[in-house]
């Protein structure tokens, strides 16, 4: 479904599709597709090119300047080789276009294929080159039933029939736009079953940047939604290490989204492993050095890539803007404008949204420097606060995607966040949000692999029981609140008792009768450690345990009840070990997949033990943090 306020891009129409049909006219004699000035300069270049060669006489020398558009130059070497031998017809243009002109392109095997030459298939074909194929087959099937002129001359954006279509390679440049910024873009005329091998892209920033595709009858419309790649984030009291994420990606037959993606790895510091990228060193620009020094250098892709990163500002001065715009007229003229119209939406967005939700979230630490214990830090930290959601996390807690990739110093790194564009801020006082233990060593330890199944099994049931409207754990490691609701429950989260702070917090607001939700989604999951030593397990599970007897909530004391009794049963009856220890490891795959089936299996048989020894050792524990 496309939202009403969804800001609409008319995307150009493929280069490289519109570059073949011109061949292809030009080879069979046919009128030329017309051209405009709102065309990629390419275009142009190529079709006056023909235009040119059209019209000239027999015998006199012709010299075309094809500017620094490579493909013009691969497709008219052949042309002319094929349908002009031995004319004196000259090709020229920009010195880094002289320079480009070494071996054979895909663009060369492509001008043979649209000339009728028989290229045999290869197993590892170029999308460009089977684009080809796929286009001389459909233009002489169109003028075989004698309406070429008419659908040719078609911009083919809207949908119906014909042969061009908007350039997913531009669309790039949106992908990254929104995969850095968030939001919400309708890209005008993208089609699913696109000939184009850059179609790609939707998948790669699915998988990688969690930018969604929905295609609607206009387009494709792009939102932001779950981030896959990111950060790992290795923090400690005293320091924060950033520990970038890697993606793996050949760019052999999308050579052209090199720019768009790198950009977007770097900006939220993702590492690239990048493959097939030999020849973008011989493009326009040496793009590799280019995107690494964020240098436009005259190059049109370099420059929108790093508009869309924010690495390239706005030109202010009337001079600076054209020559920015006669750089990316080559391939998207429309770019600049549309872009600068973007930006100032999503200022005004932002300056007529209340200051509410989560724009209020800036990551604050609370220090407990007066020794008052960590209730009493957070107390002085929410009540010197002035947002309307509190987002709670322990200090030593890798916090969630979309902290991690917000600018910390902004005081409105959050108002395109996913809890907005869900509509659920405003709805609900408290949120539960999902956590995940993961171990920072490699090949974890028996005790680390334990931990992690007991957790994947408490988090599956915490999601479970609050979705059904009976919440019985939450956990502050990970928890949002409404400011309000926790200042009104302040005085029922037992400040004698040295945790439990999460715990109390939601009895009170369940007991005060405030709405509980759940957001269970990957870019709201921050990460937790394993206990590394058998003596700060024991610890931790006293300290846990230790609460348990404070309790006054219906839904927790039955849950923790039949955890018991079950356990209890296992002992007594050793029969129901089998179908119990399915269901438990039902819902630990079901939070954790790749979970240990071994330590699962030893945690199952241990753990009515394991439970008893912890409710008795925390009836006695020391109460102190």
């Amino acid at each position: 479904m496309v939202n009403d306020q969804v800001v609409n891009i008319h995307l150009p129409i493929s280069k490289s599709i519109a570059n073949r049909i011109l061949l292809l006219q030009a080879i069979h004699g046919d009128p030329l597709m017309r051209v405009s000035s709102d065309m990629p300069d390419d275009i142009i270049v190529l079709h006056d090119a023909l235009q040119k060669i059209r019209e000239h006489k027999k015998g006199e020398p012709l010299t075309l300047n094809l500017k620094n558009c490579g493909t013009a130059l691969r497709f008219l070497q052949v042309h002319l080789d094929k349908c002009y031998p031995g004319e004196p017809i000259a090709l020229d243009g920009d010195p880094r276009l002289m320079e480009r002109n070494g071996k054979p392109t895909s663009q060369t095997t492509s001008a043979l294929i649209l000339h009728g030459v028989d290229v045999p298939v290869e197993p590892d074909e170029s999308p460009y080159i089977t684009m080809s194929r796929k286009l001389k087959k459909s233009f002489s099937e169109q003028r075989e039933r004698s309406y070429s002129e008419t659908v040719l001359q078609r911009s083919g954006l809207s949908g119906e029939a014909g042969l061009l279509e908007a350039d997913w390679s531009a669309s790039s440049y949106w992908y990254e736009y929104v995969a850095i910024h968030g939001g919400e873009l309708l890209l005008e005329g993208l089609q699913d079953d696109s000939i184009q091998g850059d179609r790609i892209v939707a998948g790669i920033y699915a998988d990688h940047f969690g930018v969604q595709t929905e295609f609607v009858s206009k387009g494709a419309v792009i939102r932001s939604v779950s981030p896959k790649g990111g950060l790992t984030v290795k923090r400690s009291v005293s320091e924060t290490v950033y520990q970038p994420q890697a993606v793996s990606i050949d760019f052999s037959n999308c050579p052209d989204l090199y720019p768009a993606v790198a950009l977007t790895c770097e900006k939220l510091s993702i590492e690239l492993q990048s493959s097939g990228t030999e020849r973008l060193r011989y493009k326009e620009s040496d793009r590799i050095e280019a995107v690494q020094k964020h240098e436009v250098r005259n190059d049109h892709r370099i420059a929108m890539a790093l508009l869309a990163a924010d690495y390239l500002p706005l030109p202010s001065l009337p001079q600076e803007r054209e020559q920015l715009q006669t750089v990316i007229a080559k391939s998207y003229p429309q770019f600049l404008s549309q872009f600068e119209s973007v930006c100032s939406q999503a200022r005004k967005r932002d300056e007529d949204e209340p200051r509410q939700s989560l724009d209020h979230i800036v990551p604050i630490k609370g220090v407990n420097d007066d020794n008052l214990g960590k209730k009493h830090a957070l107390s002085k930290l929410i009540h010197a606060s002035m947002a309307d959601y509190v987002w709670l996390h322990d200090d030593d807690v890798i916090w969630p995607f979309v902290l991690q990739r917000s600018d910390l110093a902004a005081t409105r790194s959050y108002s395109e966040t996913v809890l907005q564009q869900r509509g659920l801020i405003g709805e609900a006082d408290l949120y539960i949000l999902p956590l995940r233990m993961e171990s920072q060593n490699a090949e974890p330890s028996l005790l680390e692999k334990l931990q992690i199944v007991e957790y994947a099994a408490i988090q599956e049931l915490t999601m479970m029981t609050a979705m059904n409207g009976h919440a019985v754990m939450c956990s502050g490691a990970n928890l949002v609140v409404r400011r309000k609701v926790w200042l009104e429950c302040e005085p029922d989260i037992h400040p004698e008792i040295p945790s439990g702070d999460d715990m109390f917090l939601l009895e009170a607001a369940k007991r005060r009768g405030y709405t509980i939700d759940v957001i269970d989604t990957p870019e709201y999951t921050a990460i937790v450690r394993p206990q590394t030593s058998w003596r700060a397990f024991w610890r931790q599970r006293m300290r846990w345990a230790g609460k348990a007897p404070h309790y006054t909530d219906r839904d927790i004391i039955l849950c923790g009840f039949f955890v018991v009794l079950l356990n209890m049963l296992q002992i007594l009856c050793p029969i129901i070990f089998i179908p119990k220890f399915l269901i438990d490891f039902s819902l630990v795959s079901r939070r954790e997949p790749k979970a240990s089936f071994s330590a699962a299996l030893l945690l199952e048989i241990v753990y009515p033990f394991y439970l008893l020894v912890c409710l008795i050792g925390g009836l006695f524990r020391r109460k102190e943090w």
